[in-house]
């Protein structure tokens, strides 16, 4: 056992090394090569949507699909720019404190060879939850520091303290999966829940073709609200990865390492912390058309340490262009999981586009075609269409998505490789055995925002002591049915739920807001019910996707 933990430990360092020499060997390599520096959008669908018309324009070719994106690429720069200016007068007449309340950064520093910035995020949030007569509330002090150095070079990086009073059934999540939705574990008493969040992000424009960033944050994939592919719906987690462009074509990989802290300890070590997992994720857009676009995705989960020993990052997954399920075949000694699927993407309309994706995460073809319900033929969809200026409207944006995945998808036999990290889904925030209908239409006038969204799911829980799918942090090989396994089954469970937001934004550089929002959610099944009514006030600031809509 002692030699287990030195070895552990002996690995756990040197993969740190390899992230750190490996980005720091391309930084060196590539120095001389003069390219203006990528700064880093942080990906917030309701900032993103603002940027509908200049990333939907059929003679655009952006990559849509790959997020987040970077405010100094040509297709977005003047779009980008305006929404940081929106409001400024042209004179600039305003008083120091003024500016900084209203459109300044709090610290700038810019000078001919780098530029800082750093700020205070709070987020502040009291609230009534009326059925159960109960007093919701935040208390979030953050900050953030970013900017370039040199002409290639940028970073960003952003903290948070947090304490929080929620309505009943976010509680209810976070009791019974021990971590804060979107976020991170932490003291997470019966009622008052505290905790800390953090992102960091580095980032190497190497020349126009090569970006690599090293970061503690997320990553999506996809031009829907959700991702079947890769989403951000669960907590951080340490990354490296690698873009590449070429005409039409944009390749990203990424290698991370995340935390599974619901897995079974291997020793009692306390010191050694939770149990982790690698990840290695290709993605190929390519435009092949104005209007069309394919992505390919391919990913591959494994555990950290298995009871025999420490395994560690995995060198046959490093070559970006490798096809992952032969290297996977080839470790038989491994228990890795793989997963496959496309994104596609259609601009019907100027400003229409239609889009969708279909993930493989098992695939028998001769029982997939017999229609019998097998339980190993996991797969999960994702269609639907948005636009902007809807009705001619200026400012209307709209999306409208069906999502469904089949029982037992993006599970494993091992939790540790399962397709999540920190307790939560890596892609959608329902795990598996569910169907959903979404609805969202956002509309700006000047500095307000007006946000609506409906939700219809549907989706089949575990009775005590059965899996029928849903949970994808249970053992697929305890599945209650060999075939007959349908979407759904289980305790059949309903959720509808709606939220609607009014904000005035009062400092657009870190999204300083004033905000009002109410929430209707019915969660209702034969075996129990759960109705919440909340409404809330706040001031509140960033541009991060915190999901409390499940």
């Amino acid at each position: 056992m002692k030699n287990l933990i030195t070895q552990m430990r002996k690995n756990y360092i040197q993969t740190k090394i390899f992230f750190a020499i490996t980005f720091l060997f391309i930084l060196a390599a590539n120095f001389a090569i003069a390219q203006t520096p990528n700064q880093n959008i942080q990906y917030s669908y309701q900032f993103y949507q603002k940027l509908n018309n200049p990333v939907y324009d059929i003679n655009s070719r952006f990559h849509s699909s790959i997020k987040g994106y970077y405010s100094d690429d040509s297709v977005l720069v003047n779009r980008y720019q305006s929404l940081m200016a929106l409001g400024l007068d042209s004179l600039n007449q305003r008083s120091w404190l003024r500016r900084k309340l209203t459109n300044e950064h709090l610290v700038n520093f810019n000078r001919d060879d780098y530029n800082v910035y750093v700020d205070f995020l709070p987020d502040f949030q009291i609230g009534r939850e009326f059925k159960e007569s109960k007093t919701t509330w935040l208390n979030t002090r953050g900050f953030q520091i970013g900017g370039d150095v040199g002409e290639k070079f940028s970073f960003y990086a952003s903290a948070y303290e947090n304490q929080a009073v929620f309505a009943n059934y976010i509680t209810d999540f976070i009791n019974i999966n021990q971590v804060v939705p979107s976020e991170m574990t932490g003291k997470l008493g019966e009622k008052t829940k505290d905790w800390t969040y953090a992102s960091a992000l580095l980032s190497f424009t190497a020349n126009k073709h090569l970006n690599i960033a090293l970061g503690y944050d997320k990553n999506f994939i996809g031009d829907g609200y959700r991702s079947m592919l890769l989403s951000d719906v669960a907590a951080n987690y340490s990354f490296l990865r690698l873009r590449a462009s070429l005409g039409n074509i944009q390749y990203q990989t990424i290698f991370a390492y995340m935390l599974d802290p619901g897995a079974n300890k291997l020793t009692t070590d306390r010191r050694l912390g939770d149990r982790g997992k690698w990840m290695a994720a290709h993605y190929l857009d390519w435009n092949i058309t104005k209007r069309f676009s394919a992505g390919f995705f391919q990913a591959v989960t494994w555990a950290d340490a298995q009871p025999e020993g420490k395994r560690g990052f995995d060198f046959n997954y490093i070559h970006p262009f490798i096809f992952l399920r032969s290297v996977e075949s080839a470790n038989t000694s491994s228990p890795d999981k793989m997963r496959l699927g496309i994104n596609l993407k259609y601009e019907v309309l100027d400003k229409t586009t239609v889009y969708g994706q279909f993930m493989f995460d098992e695939f028998t073809a001769k029982e997939f075609f017999s229609n019998n319900g097998y339980w190993a033929n996991k797969w999960a969809v994702q269609l639907g269409f948005r636009g902007s200026d809807l009705f001619k409207v200026p400012g209307l944006n709209y999306l409208a998505e069906f999502n469904t995945a089949r029982p037992y998808t993006y599970a494993h036999f091992d939790r540790v490789s399962n397709y999540a990290a920190m307790n939560q889904p890596l892609a959608h925030p329902f795990g598996a055995n569910f169907r959903e209908f979404l609805g969202l239409l956002n509309y700006s006038y000047k500095r307000f925002d007006f946000q609506g969204q409906m939700i219809y799911a549907n989706y089949g829980l575990d009775p005590a002591g059965l899996n029928y799918g849903k949970n994808i942090f249970l053992d697929y090989s305890t599945h209650v049915n060999y075939y007959g396994n349908n979407i759904g089954q289980g305790i059949k469970t309903n959720l509808f739920f709606t939220e609607a937001k009014v904000s005035y934004l009062i400092n657009p550089k870190y999204n300083l807001r004033a905000e009002i929002g109410g929430i209707l959610r019915k969660e209702s099944s034969s075996v129990a019910s759960q109705n919440t009514g909340l409404i809330t006030f706040g001031l509140r600031s960033t541009f991060r996707n915190l999901y409390r809509d499940f």
